[in-house]
């Protein structure tokens, strides 16, 4: 894992546990080949490669919200092509553009973190039906929902790396 530099207190927690979720979904893709990468090994249209990819959409829209408020949450097609694109590699696609891209984002989330004035600072909400209407997320509760969202996908990504050739994350 890699050291969050974050000192102590609250900010140094999160930097912490974002960094442990992020090494969790990195190291399930060790050694694979971009074919491995972008192989489904379930029922589901996610691959290991597509698990990263969508964490690293998902983490850099979020810290955009943070900064920006809910025009930040409108659809960005040109980012990620479709919807399902978003949890796939594409054509030209390669695992190691993917995690370069996921460190990017990750810096920045980072800096982010050590550099807001405060996390309780709300935005609102966009209206969607998965949102209480009317509701506002500090930017606490949007690393909290990144740091959730990184870990549910790591865990996504382990299942799909057993099924392609036994290797685990943990255990």
């Amino acid at each position: 894992m890699t050291s969050t530099d974050g000192g102590t207190g609250e900010r140094a927690d999160l930097l912490s546990a974002l960094a442990t979720q992020r090494y969790f979904l990195r190291y399930t893709a060790r050694d694979l080949t971009d074919e491995q990468a972008a192989q489904r090994t379930t029922v589901s249209a996610l691959c290991v490669g597509g698990a990263i990819k969508h964490v690293t959409y998902t983490e850099r829209q979020w810290t955009q919200f943070i900064m920006v408020g809910p025009s930040a949450m409108a659809s960005d097609e040109s980012a990620v092509g479709s919807y399902l694109d978003g949890f796939r590699m594409l054509e030209g696609e390669t695992l190691a553009g993917l995690l370069a891209d996921y460190d990017q984002v990750a810096r920045h989330t980072d800096d982010l973190i050590r550099s807001l004035p405060d996390l309780d600072a709300p935005q609102p909400l966009p209206e969607a039906p998965w949102f209480e209407k009317g509701a506002s997320w500090s930017a606490r509760k949007v690393l909290l929902h990144v740091i959730a969202e990184t870990s549910q996908h790591a865990g996504h990504a382990d299942i799909i790396r057993e099924c392609l050739d036994g290797a685990k994350t943990m255990g």
